[in-house]
């Protein structure tokens, strides 16, 4: 269909609630549905700026709050052009994790924190730890809250297959509709 934009599928939660491994299903599963389907990931660590973060994260250095706070935000805007032609090609992307991940890191319908913490390397970055994890999970929980956002929580307690057929359900259902959303509404 000329004209037709792709999706931006954003896959948000608790670190190790399994974002990475869905992500990667998903592309593979929306390609061989004959979509045209690409990953993105955040903080995208191959950049300047990227680079810094992962150091950061890895408690390589350290960084005042808010100094990394713009970095993860440029971060995400140095992206912005290539998000915006690939989308206005008709690719859809999906993304492992975007700009609510700089606001919190969980939301409790989608893993309880105590399930996260039991997967592997729980705890091997900077805001891998129960209490800063807490306090995202209630400024998720308000984002939440905002009718104009078009979040779907998905339960990652369950099986990576029964998560995956869930989001990939959801996923079609956003690719469908995409069409009917300007562009520019995504950078208001």
């Amino acid at each position: 269909m000329a004209g037709r934009r792709g999706a931006l599928i954003v896959l948000e939660g608790v670190d190790r609630a399994g974002k990475s491994t869905q992500s990667r299903k998903l592309v593979s599963a929306l390609r061989a549905a004959g979509h045209r389907a690409e990953l993105l990931r955040f903080p995208e660590r191959s950049t300047e700026i990227g680079k810094l973060l992962s150091s950061y994260l890895e408690k390589k250095s350290d960084m005042e709050d808010h100094s990394v706070h713009l970095l993860f935000s440029a971060n995400r805007w140095e992206q912005v052009p290539l998000i915006k032609e690939k989308l206005d090609q008709g690719v859809t992307l999906v993304v492992d994790r975007y700009a609510f991940s700089g606001v919190a890191f969980t939301s409790a319908k989608e893993l309880r924190l105590a399930d996260a913490a039991t997967r592997g390397e729980f705890g091997c970055e900077r805001y891998e730890n129960w209490a800063f994890q807490e306090r995202a999970l209630r400024c998720f929980q308000q984002l939440m809250t905002d009718p104009t956002l078009n979040w779907k929580a998905v339960d990652a307690s369950r099986s990576v297959e029964d998560v995956h057929e869930e989001i990939r359900t959801l996923s079609e259902d956003t690719i469908r509709t995409a069409v009917q959303r300007p562009l520019e509404e995504l950078w208001k």
